[in-house]
């Protein structure tokens, strides 16, 4: 599966080990809806549509990073949806799986608020701590130094 991202003047061009690590975990998951909380712009977005998960949300407090997601969505004959929010206080897209391949502090800051079944996150490493408030913790994968795990919702 090939994508192709021009990341502007955002975030993200596929390269990094965390991308790589939350596609993993990814491709595990049943199919369902996404929502890409801090989307950069767009990779894993647009893998997850290209993996088949639909509907796909990608939404960033950067106006840049929405508009490369948008733009990198087109150029990869993908249909996404995109907003501009902040993920610390907006209301968040619901969805069976969310990606937050941003930072440790953000991932538990946004967790809690997520009306998610499965979460997969990143952006940290590999000595970071896995549990997140709300999730039981599935699976962890590492690459180079970083890590990513796969949380499930506790039931509530």
């Amino acid at each position: 599966m090939a994508v192709v991202i021009d990341p502007g003047r955002a975030f993200g061009t596929g390269a990094h080990a965390t991308t790589r690590l939350c596609l993993q975990l990814l491709a595990r998951l049943p199919r369902g809806s996404v929502v890409d909380v801090g989307c950069g712009s767009g990779v894993l977005t647009i893998a997850a549509a290209k993996l088949g998960f639909e509907p796909v949300f990608a939404v960033d407090v950067d106006e840049h990073a929405v508009e490369a997601a948008q733009s990198n969505a087109r150029a990869n004959g993908v249909r996404i949806e995109t907003a501009r929010l902040d993920a610390r206080t907006a209301r968040l897209p619901s969805a069976d799986v969310a990606i937050v391949n941003v930072t440790r502090e953000l991932v538990e800051a946004v967790a809690p608020r997520l009306s998610v079944r499965s979460l997969v996150a990143s952006g940290y490493l590999q000595q970071d701590a896995a549990p997140l408030r709300g999730f039981r913790h599935v699976a962890r994968v590492t690459d180079s130094g970083w890590a990513a795990d796969l949380h499930e919702r506790e039931p509530e």
